[in-house]
């Protein structure tokens, strides 16, 4: 018989689990405080379980805890990347950044990718599976664990399309911002999506308070079917109508975001028709000078044309800020470092690049 997903489980979930074993109520609130506020990393480590509970949960729940093969850190702001071991053998990556306002982490939420869009290498080999909601989790425990600092934003725009793996997703999202666990704020949890219209509109009616990030990078559908396969499906007007729909059900504005490609999308003409198409939105433009891609012919858009783009839209009256920059000097698009890593051909390959080397779990890493 397969395991069930302990860590999955909502509180209410667990009781009934607990119940079904003949144990208490109160035997499900200390094993889930044990798994998602002291984030223990095994049933062993859960003091006051009686050793008999512990065995019995080992013998019917699976356990999900990440390893991490490959860590990366950057001289300039001490970024790190991390290369984290699924169960399975899969790897997905995850991003620790720290802010002045706090910690934050961008995690994945599928192995690979199948929306194809052309500056992103976690989707060059396709979509492998989804993850976990307890995988998804587990991300953020691991990275708190090898940092020992607390994690206050959490941000799900690595590898994959959050929106394609919506039930597990919303497990997870359920799960972070629980009082019982973590209790991170829904305000402090961003989602992005590259823009599945019906799974946007579904979010919507969830009526979360998370911040809905939309990967737009373009202003005209002609050009953004050329960066992005789905708006082949959706047209950028049913993408606007379904931004304001999603403000009037949330109250939450949207983040529009908008990756500059030299050449390609950062011209007056693009950022004039950017403010077109978005006034009257409330949102905001977060401005990415794009991480080049070796698979890729997209080169980022110089300084002075990033600088140029902003202006306009500011003097349109939009909102937008350029990113600031982190781990420039790592493997910074998504994907990167997994591709890179399954390139070398194996676990016990050593990385290269211009990162600090580090000590984890008894191997080396980068």
């Amino acid at each position: 018989m397969e395991k069930k997903d302990i860590k999955s489980l909502t509180l209410e979930e667990l009781k009934a689990e607990m119940a079904a074993l003949g144990e208490k109520p109160f035997r499900a609130v200390q094993l889930y405080e044990w798994m998602h506020k002291k984030q223990a990393r095994e049933f062993a480590e859960m003091t006051n379980i009686p050793l008999a509970m512990k065995e019995k949960c080992g013998e019917c729940y699976h356990y999900t805890v990440l390893r991490a093969e490959a860590v990366q850190e950057s001289f300039i702001d001490g970024t790190k990347k991390y290369l984290f071991a699924l169960s399975d053998g899969n790897m997905v990556e995850s991003v620790w950044m720290r802010y002045k306002h706090g910690n934050s982490v961008c995690i994945s939420s599928q192995v690979g990718c199948r929306m194809g869009c052309r500056f992103c290498a976690s989707t060059l080999d396709g979509l492998v599976r989804n993850l976990t909601a307890s995988e998804m989790l587990d991300q953020i425990y691991a990275i708190t664990k090898e940092t020992g600092e607390r994690v206050s934003n959490v941000v799900v725009m690595g590898s994959g399309e959050p929106l394609d793996n919506y039930e597990n997703l919303l497990r997870f999202i359920g799960l972070l911002t629980d009082e019982n666990g973590l209790h991170i704020s829904q305000r402090n949890v961003t989602v992005s999506t590259c823009g599945i219209v019906p799974m946007m509109r579904r979010l919507a009616k969830e009526k979360l308070q998370i911040t809905l990030a939309l990967s737009l990078h373009a202003a005209t559908d002609e050009k953004r079917r050329e960066l992005m396969p789905i708006a082949n499906q959706y047209t950028l007007e049913e993408l606007m109508a379904c931004c304001a729909y999603y403000f009037e059900q949330t109250g939450r504005r949207i983040t529009f975001e908008y990756s500059l490609v030299r050449d390609v999308n950062d011209t007056r003409r693009d950022a004039e028709t950017l403010a077109a198409l978005i006034r009257g939105l409330n949102c905001h433009v977060n401005l990415i000078p794009v991480n080049p891609v070796k698979e890729r012919e997209y080169v980022q858009s110089e300084r002075q044309a990033v600088e140029a783009f902003a202006a306009l839209l500011a003097k349109k009256g939009i909102n937008a800020t350029v990113r600031r920059e982190m781990g420039r000097d790592i493997d910074g698009a998504c994907g990167q470092l997994r591709r890179r890593f399954l390139d070398n051909g194996s676990a016990g390959t050593k990385l290269t690049g211009k990162s600090d080397l580090h000590e984890f779990d008894g191997q080396q890493m980068v």
